[in-house]
């Protein structure tokens, strides 16, 4: 295996064909934005640069859903659409691109490179398997682990899947004969679940677990003033994040069990492997040591005050200026350039949405139909609407974006506590994308290796999402409960 992964390799887009046919996408998108503007009556008290937003929103959000045209230039759009129709001055629509948040993922993104084509990331995988590998339980688990651990910097979950884990984890089905088709039961199968269904826990887990974490924080922050930090993140996360990642692996090898059940090969390919890698490489060291610089600052944020994205940005500079990252390698991460501006637009779109009153008009709407519902109850109907709606998305990214404000602002209208609202909504929504294969990036990748059925995927991925939803809303709910978050 190479140390270095190819740009598409990593942090390939899930579905990155259009849905339909683009002039039918287009079509549909064009008859939402006339069915707001023309037909749709504007409530009372809204102004109409503010129903022009609200249009503009929701067919950029249906544009990402559809992808007639790639979604960088469908934000693009709609951010050029806010400043040509009146609604913003360009300032405004372009101040976003300034923003902490957009930054910090670029960044994230560059140590992830660096990470990668080191061979740092794929070495740490490799020493989990080493020592945990040598049943096939033990391997899903070393397998959920390297994944856990990298998701602590990398926020591509897609990098981490398709760059270092999968390769890894098809190479180990191959060397026990465990094959797409009658053999792929064998081992593979449980391997390839086993890692989807713990990278949807490490994506909840973690502030950098996937890359709109970012952005949930920031909503999370204009909708219900809760600041969340990459430290404050894992604090509420770790407790039912941990028992997650532990149950997650089991339930699947008891529903979905593999053939093979001891694999000492797998610890001993490893070793192999560890072994033609070498001693690290001065490369890797630095990369090692920004790992742990960046992920020590973020936890200690209380004591020295540093924003998450002067620590990003920190380590980037220190990878830059001792070539660990070439300034060639940051230029042609087209992925991180491109989150960057569909990020950014997203970001402002969104605020301006709130600024605009409208999400808490929406609130206001729906608290209507649910008058004398204690908050407790509002909230349990309210998390399986919207963790179950997770079937018509395939982005973790447009879910939030969509969905994520005007839910909290419903619940916060009932009387929730603002800070378990909007954690719990965060992890929640993280979690849904288990039960599709194409419920976030990685799903699609690993799915066409071709060792899981369409309908034993959507099997397994039910049962997986009403465990997460138990551990996460029984013992989390205890957990943070005692950490005083309600």
């Amino acid at each position: 295996m190479a140390h270095s992964v190819p740009d598409d390799a990593v942090a390939k887009p899930a579905h990155d064909g259009p849905a339909l046919p683009p002039a039918v996408s287009l079509a549909i998108i064009a008859l939402l934005a006339l069915l707001i503007l023309y037909v749709v009556p504007r409530p009372v008290g809204t102004t109409i640069q503010a129903w022009r937003m609200l249009a503009i929103f929701l067919c950029t959000v249906l544009a990402l859903m559809l992808r007639p045209i790639p979604g960088g230039a469908a934000v693009f759009i709609g951010v050029m659409s806010t400043v040509l129709t009146g609604v913003l001055r360009l300032p405004q629509a372009l101040a976003s691109y300034g923003s902490g948040t957009a930054w910090l993922v670029l960044a994230a993104f560059f140590i992830a490179r660096a990470l990668i084509n080191t061979g740092l990331a794929r070495r740490i995988a490799l020493i989990f398997v080493r020592a945990m590998g040598h049943t096939s339980l033990g391997l899903g688990y070393s397998l959920v682990a390297s994944d856990m651990v990298l998701a602590g910097i990398i926020p591509a979950n897609s990098a981490r899947v398709g760059g270092v884990i999968l390769p890894i984890t098809r190479t180990l089905a191959v060397i026990y004969e465990s094959l797409p088709g009658p053999r792929a039961a064998l081992l593979g199968t449980f391997l390839m679940l086993t890692i989807y269904q713990g990278d949807v826990v490490a994506c909840a887990m973690f502030f950098t677990g996937q890359a709109s974490n970012p952005i949930a924080a920031r909503l999370a922050q204009q909708t219900a003033k809760v600041g969340i930090s990459w430290s404050t993140w894992l604090t509420v996360a770790l407790v039912p994040g941990l028992v997650a990642a532990i149950a997650v692996p089991w339930v699947i090898y008891r529903i979905s069990p593999p053939g093979i059940r001891h694999t000492p090969q797998a610890a001993a390919l490893a070793r192999r492997e560890l072994a033609a890698m070498g001693p690290m490489s001065r490369h890797e060291k630095i990369a090692l040591s920004v790992f742990v610089l960046v992920c020590g600052l973020w936890a200690t944020s209380l004591l020295h005050g540093l924003e998450a994205t002067t620590v990003a940005l920190l380590g980037v500079g220190i990878l830059l200026a001792t070539k660990a990252l070439p300034w060639g390698d940051a230029i042609r991460e087209h992925d991180a350039w491109d989150i960057f501006i569909w990020y950014g637009g997203l970001i402002g779109m969104g605020e301006a949405i709130s600024d605009f009153g409208l999400t808490t008009a929406f609130a206001r709407w729906v608290s209507g139909h649910f008058a004398g519902w204690t908050w407790p109850a509002m909230m349990a109907v309210v998390v399986l609407i919207y963790f179950f709606s997770h079937y018509a998305f395939a982005s973790i990214t447009t879910h939030f974006i969509s969905m994520y404000a005007p839910f909290v602002a419903v619940l916060l209208a009932a009387g929730a506590p603002p800070p378990l609202v909007a954690y719990a909504m965060i992890f929640y929504t993280n979690l849904s994308a288990s039960l599709t294969h194409y419920g976030t990036t990685p799903a699609p990748m690993v799915f066409a290796a071709g060792y899981v059925s369409h309908g034993h995927w959507w099997k397994i991925g039910l049962i997986v999402a009403l465990v997460n939803l138990t551990i996460w809303s029984a013992v989390g709910l205890l957990w943070w409960r005692i950490i005083g978050l309600w």
